[in-house]
């Protein structure tokens, strides 16, 4: 029974699949931000493109 409580105290693995979920969802939470951020930068470039162009 002790050596079950020992190896159930010192199993990591499960710790470790929530720290590399966390990790996971910052970098999504990052990518999100970034192409939100160049989305609108790249509208107003193609809307001046498209400014540049007789209106038929």
């Amino acid at each position: 029974m002790r050596s079950l409580i020992r190896i159930l105290i010192n199993d990591e693995g499960g710790a470790t699949a929530i720290e590399y979920s966390l990790i996971v969802a910052a970098i999504a939470g990052v990518i999100i931000v970034v192409v939100l951020a160049i989305g609108t930068k790249v509208q107003g470039l193609y809307q001046q493109a498209d400014d540049g162009f007789p209106q038929p």
